[in-house]
Formats: C-alpha cells, structure tokens, sequence
C-alpha cells in the first residue's frame, strides 16, 4: 500500500489502543508482520505535552518508519498545533481520533463524539491537513459508524474528511453506542469504501487469518487493522499477512520462541516505563500470553504479586521453560478458545 510518500509492505495494521500500542508493542507487532502501527492517542493539550504520560506516549526511539501519530481533541486550532508539535518531534504521518469510544475521551466531546458533531469534526480534519500539507505529511482518519443505531453518518463524514484532503480511513465496524459490545458490522464499512476514492482500512472482530479474508472480501477496504486480537498474540500479523498470500496456515509459533520475544519485549517495557511502572503495566502483557495456556491462571495469579524486574523476567521465563517441556509449539486451539473469550 502507497500512503502518501511511504510504501507499506503490507495491509495487515495493528490499531492504535490506549495504554496497549506503545512503542515496545508497536515495535513487536512490526517485527512480526505488522504492515503499520500508529502510536496510543496523543492528547492536543498543550499544558500536557510535556507529562510523563505524554512523552513515553510519543516516545518513537528506534522504531521503524513511518512514524504515525494519533491525536485527539474538540478545537481545530488546538488540533492543527498538536499535529505539527508531534510533526515537529518525527511524525511522519498524522491520524485524528474520532474512533475511542471511551467515557472519560467522549465526555469532553473528543473520540468518537466528535461524530455527533459534523462541522466541527470537518473543521477539525481540515485545520491538521493544512498545518501538515506544507510538511508533505499525510493525515489519517480513524472513526466509527457512527454515534449510535439511528445515527450512522461514517459515509457523509468519509466523503467530507475526502473532500478536504485526509489520504486513508479507518473504519471501525460499530458505533459509539456500542463500545466493543456485541459484533461489528461491515456493511458500513463496504458502504464507505464505495463512497471515496482514497485507502480504507476495515476494522473490528478481526481475530483470525480467515476472518480477515472474510472481511477484506465483504467491505473492498484496502487494508484490515488488528486491535484485541494481537494482544498476547502479536504473531497473528504473520499469520494473517502468509494466508492471504498463499491461502494457507503458518503452523503455531514455536514456544522458544514466543519465550524470546515475550522477554525481549518486557526488557523494553522497563526501559520506557522505569521498573516501578512497567513491572505493573507489564502484567496485562504477561496475562494476555497466557491466557487459555495450561497453568496461565495460576501463573497469572502469582505473577501479579511480584513487583521486582528481576523477579517478574525470572518467573516469566521459568514459565514458558515449563511449557516448553511439555510441548514443543503453542496449541494453535487453545489460542483461538482464547481469542473467543474475549471477544
């Protein structure tokens, strides 16, 4: 896929997930097949720019390009600033949220409210790409179907944000209203895609290499974005990305390796969060690579006790030494009983 000057090696894209996709996780998703991630949202508050919460937020050292950024706010002008800000510190491409379903985003008429508000959600798209056009800096859109059942406007807001000159939309295939209760829908997102010229990426339920076959054939979308699913499972873009190329199944990781790369990502976790920090939010990490494994609700149960680096690393990898000598690769079952748990 073409996205302004960048090339994109592939249309399988991990979505931007507050508190989830930071750099570690974007980091690894790409190094498993990932075609593109964008970072957690950036708030437009200048006042919070330089937060601990922000900076590790925009933290991009050492990851490959394009660098994306997403930003999030209710005031054009705020908007326009925030996205040259981050332009100014690396973006290389800009996405506008108007997507997070979140109580405490659209409480204060960001997210996905802003679909409630169209002149204000136009006014904000054109404010980014005018401060970003003259940086020859692409800006995206992520959005839902809409505020809720009766209120479905993704297709009038697509052909808007088109008309003003976002280069690629993402859809997520259910409103507001719903969160990430019950399915997503795609015939929004195929009615989207027929209305615009530009890249459009379908999102929601996408949780297996034939699901995302499924979807890119339902909705024409160019790309498919991988939220949920890639947590604990970040290989499902390798997955993906191998069937759709030759229709046939990569077999399950191997457990060594999976111990390699779970190990390789928590020493990143510490580094950007310091140890007090990334020991507590790395345990939502661990949780989601053990979930349905044979002794992971035990584990998980224990591992949430330590509060040492050292400790965490050394019980992590006694874990996955134990399931290596029991099995050679993960049972590709239990992960999808996973995968339909949580979903």
């Amino acid at each position: 896929m073409q996205l302004g000057a960048y090339a994109l090696p592939n249309n399988v894209f991990v979505a931007p997930m507050a508190g989830v996709t930071d750099r570690p996780f974007r980091q690894l998703c790409r190094e498993f097949g990932a075609g593109y991630a964008v970072s957690e949202m950036v708030t437009s508050r200048k006042d919070l720019w330089h937060s601990l919460k922000t900076s590790r937020r925009a933290n991009h050292d050492g990851e490959p390009g394009p660098i994306a950024v997403q930003i999030a706010g209710t005031d054009a002008a705020m908007m326009a600033e925030a996205a040259l800000y981050n332009v100014e510190r690396g973006a290389q491409i800009i996405d506008i949220n108007m997507g997070c379903p979140a109580k405490k985003v659209c409480n204060k008429w960001a997210g996905s409210a802003l679909m409630q508000d169209e002149p204000l959600a136009v006014s904000i798209i054109d404010a980014v790409v005018q401060a970003c056009a003259p940086h020859g800096v692409p800006v995206t859109l992520k959005m839902r179907t809409g505020w809720s059942q009766q209120n479905k406007n993704a297709v009038v807001l697509a052909r808007a944000a088109e008309s003003v000159g976002v280069q690629m939309l993402t859809v997520h295939g259910r409103t507001r209203e719903q969160g990430y209760s019950g399915f997503a829908e795609y015939d929004t997102v195929a009615a989207v895609k027929a209305a615009v010229r530009i890249p459009v990426v379908a999102n929601g339920d996408i949780t297996s290499p034939e699901k995302a076959r499924e979807v890119l054939a339902i909705t024409g979308a160019d790309a498919v974005m991988i939220g949920r699913a890639a947590q604990g499972r970040p290989w499902i873009f390798r997955e993906i990305t191998h069937f759709l190329a030759t229709g046939e199944h990569l077999a399950p990781p191997l457990v060594a390796e999976v111990r390699r790369a779970l190990l390789a990502h928590l020493q990143d976790h510490y580094s950007l969060y310091g140890e007090r920090t990334g020991v507590r939010s790395a345990r939502k990490h661990i949780g989601w690579y053990v979930r349905g494994l044979p002794g992971g609700e035990a584990f998980r149960e224990s591992m949430n006790t330590l509060d040492d680096a050292t400790a965490q690393l050394r019980a992590v990898a006694n874990f996955w030494d134990g399931l290596a000598d029991s099995m050679d690769r993960l049972p590709a079952t239990v992960q999808l009983a996973a995968l339909e748990t949580m979903a």
